[in-house]
């Protein structure tokens, strides 16, 4: 099993912070290989930023994403830049409200995630991406959403741990 997972979005959305828990509950928490590379612009917020993960049960042996099996896309940006870099086949998650899909594009199995108003309902938007981080999981079934609670308590200060975990569940329960 190989997986290549690539998280799109804007400076400031938590696209790399997403990649690292990914990662990390990956390799402590289900046993399994992964690397985890990013990359963003200049300025800390409102530039493109993208967020790589490969997850195996085996030894990685490139670590870098070239056509993702899974696509997070949290902005039309990200979409439009991503999307052509994506397998056939492959599944893509956006937020509809956020994303505008072509009829065109039928060779993805799209999901749509609200991640901004399931944020907005929790009471705080920027953790829309751990709402797409738990739809993630749940959709990809390649470790339990428990191994991706573990992973925000060991990465995320305490203070966000339980919404972090809250967004994560609501996000596995839109799926």
């Amino acid at each position: 099993m190989r997986n290549e997972i690539r998280i799109g979005g804007s400076g400031g959305m938590g696209v790399v912070l997403a990649g690292v828990i990914l990662g990390h509950a990956a390799v402590v928490h289900a046993g399994l290989n992964a690397v985890q590379s990013q990359s963003y612009g200049p300025e800390a917020r409102g530039t493109a930023a993208k967020s790589e993960v490969i997850i195996s049960d085996e030894p990685i042996r490139f670590p870098k994403v070239r056509d993702s099996d899974y696509l997070i896309a949290m902005n039309q940006d990200a979409f439009n830049k991503y999307l052509e870099r994506a397998r056939d086949g492959s599944t893509v998650i956006v937020d509809p409200d956020l994303v505008t899909v072509g009829k065109d594009q039928k060779e993805y199995d799209f999901i749509p995630v609200p991640a901004m108003a399931t944020a907005d309902g929790l009471g705080l938007r920027l953790v829309s991406n751990m709402v797409m981080l738990g739809a993630l999981t749940a959709k990809a079934g390649m470790f339990s959403i428990q191994a991706v609670e573990k992973a925000i308590a060991d990465i995320v200060p305490s203070k966000f741990q339980e919404l972090d975990i809250k967004a994560v569940r609501a996000g596995s329960e839109l799926v």
